[in-house]
């Protein structure tokens, strides 16, 4: 089973919050996939990788582009592991797959979005169901993740 982690964004964007877990991720050894509810989300993260700092770029890949098992981190809107990633993402609402193949799940959901809230809420309820371990983490009012239990 995996390990399944809920991060509630209630200090800042997805936009800020996910590159830095991303880097930490890499910087691991695991291999990435992020999948997101829409291609606009996607293609805007895509963007984002590449300039999210003056100084320095996520490497990464869509599912449009080839050589996906090469990537380190994988953009996509469907359910595939195009990458046979440790470590799936899943932000805006995106409905996961059998996540029983990956070490880590990380659900990313903005705290001011209703639909996203009542969505997180079901999708614990299913992954306790399922039987991963689950964990609850919030951002503190410096942006950083605290457990909550």
């Amino acid at each position: 089973m995996a390990e399944v982690l809920f991060y509630h964004l209630t200090e800042s964007r997805l936009e800020e919050a996910l590159p830095g877990l991303l880097k930490r991720s890499v910087q691991r050894g695991w291999k990435v996939v992020v999948q997101t509810g829409t291609e606009e989300r996607r293609d805007a993260l895509d963007t984002l990788l590449w300039t999210y700092r003056d100084e320095s770029f996520l490497a990464h890949a869509t599912d449009r582009e080839p050589h996906q098992a090469d990537q380190p981190i994988l953009l996509t809107t469907g359910m595939a592991n195009g990458n046979n990633a440790e470590i799936r993402f899943l932000v805006d609402g995106a409905s996961p797959p059998d996540l029983t193949s990956y070490a880590r799940a990380v659900f990313m959901f903005d705290g001011h979005d209703a639909m996203q809230l009542e969505g997180a809420r079901e999708q614990w309820k299913a992954m306790k169901a399922a039987g991963h371990a689950v964990t609850y983490w919030q951002q503190t009012p410096d942006r950083r993740w605290e457990r909550k239990v």
